[in-house]
């Protein structure tokens, strides 16, 4: 394990099960169908399950495909929340959870690219892909716990359907509309 992963293991405190299932549960109650939330909060669904697939595959050509899959996936997911989302939080007085946002998914972007030169079936592989899916998913139930929570419950809702439009067309713009879940 490399410096860097050992540090973001250390940085990125552990929640349990129950406590991501309780902000998921309580950001699902929040969301309108298809609103930026929703949409968000599927978008998180389909990140954790290709980072399964990833680890579920079983040769390398197998794991290098649900590599490029959760990449092209977590890449679309950053890029939309970053131009719509994370705008709209530090408008909105939340620059801390803004800024932090986007150091965190810049950090998954570098660690992506280094993991993309692992061999895929290494043991060095699947120890920094559980890195970036423990930091990952720290950073979604931030998300889904507060940040989000607080942005559907102050902005107005001419402000909503404009961030349900825009995070849509952003995320389409990189992933493409037909993308399969």
């Amino acid at each position: 394990m490399s410096v860097l992963d050992r540090l973001i293991a250390a940085v990125t405190p552990p929640e349990t099960e129950q406590a991501r299932l309780e902000a998921r549960t309580k950001a699902t109650s929040a969301a309108a169908p298809g609103d930026w939330l929703d949409q968000i909060l599927q978008h998180h669904m389909d990140l954790e399950d290709a980072f399964a697939e990833v680890r579920a595959s079983a040769d390398a050509g197998g794991r290098s495909a649900a590599l490029n899959q959760l990449g092209l996936l977590l890449t679309g997911h950053a890029i939309a929340e970053e131009a719509v989302i994370y705008p709209a939080l530090a408008e909105d007085g939340e620059k801390t959870h803004a800024s932090m946002g986007y150091d965190e998914q810049a950090m998954v972007k570098v660690q992506m690219a280094l993991l993309e030169k692992l061999d895929p079936m290494s043991q060095d592989f699947i120890d920094k892909l559980e890195h970036i899916e423990g930091a990952v998913a720290h950073h979604m139930y931030a998300e889904e716990g507060n940040w989000f929570l607080d942005l559907k419950e102050k902005a107005s809702a001419a402000d909503q359907a404009m961030l349900t439009r825009r995070y849509a067309e952003e995320y389409e713009r990189y992933v493409g509309a037909d993308m399969p879940a």
